[in-house]
């Protein structure tokens, strides 16, 4: 079972960002971004990482959108740090 992401966009026709927390015993925790298109063959949904010439605006706006979110939440940890 793998775990969900903490944070997900969805922009245009089926392109996503996920945002992913990941956790090191000696690295502490980290944010990494996957960026995943959504099709449909017969009647099966897949995702993939090839983007189609009309998906790159959309995949620019969910990088984006993913990068003003990390930065939000590195900047409230850090906040929250310093009133400890």
């Amino acid at each position: 079972m793998s775990k969900a992401p903490i944070k997900r966009f969805a922009v245009g026709n089926g392109i996503k960002a996920s945002i992913w927390e990941n956790q090191s015993k000696n690295n502490g925790s980290w944010l990494s971004v996957t960026i995943t298109r959504t099709y449909r063959e017969g009647e099966e949904f897949k995702d993939t990482t090839s983007f189609r010439r009309d998906d790159l605006l959309f995949v620019a706006k969910a990088s984006e959108l993913a990068f003003t979110w990390c930065l939000k939440k590195a900047q409230a940890s850090k906040e929250a740090k310093s009133r400890e």
